[in-house]
């Protein structure tokens, strides 16, 4: 089996999708998880303006729903956070999927005091921060409030991490890559486009060109740059076809260097020692 066959294998992606199959498969996946956590009413994400939170949340929205309809029980709530830094230079980008999702719940939370405040302590200890840490750091910073609201609404929270990003990493280890629920891993960027437009997405929330958006010296870096590779050429491997040399190396360079991303922590007990 070649590495390509393993990754795909361990990923789940399906070399095509019925996208209207794929949104139902999606929904009772959320439903099972609550209905076998009875304590969890609430499902809460960070809504940024792109696409894989956007499409989350319309999911989740919709799967509280019926969670309500089916059970009577009006506890349920899906609840989305916006968490800036400061000012989000995409902002309406940013409420037009809220107007999309039209969660339960909408709060803003800037993270801005807090990511400066951690900032600042750490100069105080004598260590020189990069931009790119501290980027890292703003992601952690959503994870921290994310779980304070889920912790106060009895709540779970949903990540947003697909195969796409899963391959190659492009996620913050206990940021954004932190979570209790993931239900878009098994699906490439290209297909969650399509979950999208079955569900009546306006197509400027699955066609904007992904940012990341968290380092301050390169703004305006989008994903493809960073990773020197383009989501077709990552979306065409995860689904089993042929790519150029050059982009498979580069893809397979990235898995191999974000391996330590995706297990939990380690002890002497792993089969990682044998």
């Amino acid at each position: 089996m070649s590495l390509q066959e393993k990754i795909i294998a361990q990923l789940g992606v399906k070399p095509q999708i019925n996208p209207e199959e794929e949104v139902r498969r999606t929904i009772v996946f959320l439903k099972e998880y609550l209905y076998k956590h009875p304590f969890l009413k609430t499902y809460v994400l960070g809504i940024s303006g792109g696409q894989d939170s956007t499409l989350a949340g319309r999911l989740a929205q919709m799967a509280v729903e019926e969670m309500r309809s089916e059970t009577g029980d009006d506890a349920y709530r899906f609840i989305a956070i916006r968490l800036p830094y400061g000012v989000q230079a995409d902002e309406e980008d940013a409420q037009k999927a809220l107007a999309f999702i039209q969660p339960d719940v909408s709060l803003t939370i800037n993270i801005k005091p807090a990511t400066d405040g951690m900032m600042s302590a750490l100069e105080a200890a004598g260590q020189s921060i990069s931009d790119f840490n501290k980027g890292n750091i703003k992601a952690r910073q959503r994870m921290i409030a994310q779980y304070a609201v889920a912790g106060q609404h009895a709540g779970a929270v949903i990540g947003t991490d697909h195969a796409a990003e899963n391959v190659t990493g492009f996620f913050t280890k206990f940021g954004d890559g932190a979570a209790d629920i993931i239900p878009l891993y098994r699906l490439n960027k290209r297909q969650g486009r399509e979950l999208l437009k079955v569900l009546g997405a306006d197509a400027s929330l699955y066609e904007k060109v992904p940012i990341a958006d968290l380092e301050e010296e390169r703004l305006g870096l989008t994903d493809e740059v960073a990773l020197g590779v383009s989501y077709t050429d990552i979306d065409d491997y995860l689904e089993g076809k042929t790519i150029s040399p050059e982009a498979q190396a580069t893809i397979e360079s990235w898995w191999h260097k974000t391996e330590h991303k995706r297990h939990l922590p380690i002890s002497v007990f792993d089969d990682f020692w044998k």
